[in-house]
């Protein structure tokens, strides 16, 4: 991908952004993976890939909008359809009014789903956080944790994602059902998190050394379900629409607690139909008793980068019952 092509993606979307009176920014990133692991015992994995990500904040006096996509070939980006998604984004948001706190049904885009996906795999879908006691799976394997039309797994050799069939101990990668239909099912592990528990072994997700994390999901999948967004919407008799959260922190990790606000695009809907912009709010809300609260799961999956630049998330849409917002900002 040379440097003019990347200029042309780019353009299509600062020139609709200019057309519509409105400023772009972002970034769109193209690169090359190699990884290659070998040692004295016999292990040899060699592997190499090309990744491409684009993401851009379309913003006026008064709004913002926001949109990003994923693909290992940058000719399957789609520049026309991420910049229409931000500056109508933008466009709709224009002079939010004031909403009060409190809970809310909501329609949750993938952008904001991802951060169930990032934040309960920091929380709690490493052996790490198992074995000391601070996961919230933690004496749950096997029981019903969340509404039984979730499921959530890993799985680097999955082509819909960002593959590398080998972890960074050279083992390799297998899928790992974390939460199916609803029922805690498991966690990922590395040959060191491995041989602290009897029968154990590695799944295939060591990062690269020295880390803190321990092993790690890097190609989460959030499965999908049989709605289409616009059915999301139309069955909603008042709720809010969220773009994408930010500035997100766990505040109780065995019930994956997190604060945070909404930002790009939130909006009140009403009667079936987005009604008009809102200021965004912030949210204190638990993960878990969220997706305990699953009105409908989008037909469609989304893939996003992952943590740290490494992997990828896939997830739909969500509609949620419930969800707890404390307080509202003045933007």
């Amino acid at each position: 991908c040379t440097p003019e092509q990347r200029a042309d993606g780019v353009g299509a979307i600062c020139l609709m952004a200019r057309e519509a009176g409105v400023v772009a920014s972002g970034a769109l990133t193209t690169s090359q993976f190699e990884a290659a692991v070998a040692n004295s015992l016999g292990v040899f994995g060699h592997f190499g890939t090309t990744k491409a990500d684009i993401n851009t904040v379309i913003m006026s006096d008064t709004s913002a909008g926001y949109a990003s996509d994923m693909a290992l070939d940058v000719n399957d980006l789609d520049f026309d359809a991420i910049g229409r998604e931000a500056v109508e984004k933008c466009l709709r948001s224009q002079n939010p009014q004031s909403l009060e706190p409190g809970e809310y049904t909501v329609i949750l885009e993938p952008y904001a789903v991802q951060d169930f996906l990032i934040m309960m795999a920091f929380t709690g879908l490493s052996a790490v956080a198992m074995q000391e006691g601070r996961s919230f799976m933690s004496g749950k394997i096997g029981q019903q944790i969340v509404d039984p039309r979730v499921s959530i797994w890993d799985d680097g050799t999955d082509p819909r994602g960002l593959p590398l069939p080998f972890d960074f101990e050279g083992v390799p990668k297998q899928r790992v059902d974390l939460i199916k239909e609803g029922v805690a099912s498991g966690v990922v592990y590395d040959s060191y998190r491995a041989g602290k528990e009897e029968g154990k072994s590695s799944t295939g997700h060591a990062l690269p050394a020295p880390n803190t994390f321990g092993p790690f999901p890097l190609n989460a999948f959030f499965g999908p379900g049989d709605a289409a967004l616009a059915e999301m919407i139309a069955s909603t008799e008042r709720g809010l629409y969220v773009t994408r959260f930010h500035y997100t922190r766990p505040v109780e990790p065995t019930k994956v607690v997190v604060t945070g606000m909404t930002r790009d695009g939130t909006f009140l809907i009403e009667n079936g139909k987005i009604a008009y912009p809102v200021k965004n709010l912030r949210f204190t809300q638990s993960y878990l008793g969220a997706l305990n609260q699953v009105d409908m799961i989008g037909e469609e999956l989304r893939l996003l980068p992952g943590m740290g630049g490494l992997g990828g998330t896939l997830q739909p849409a969500l509609k949620l019952r419930g969800f707890n917002f404390t307080g509202a900002t003045e933007f």
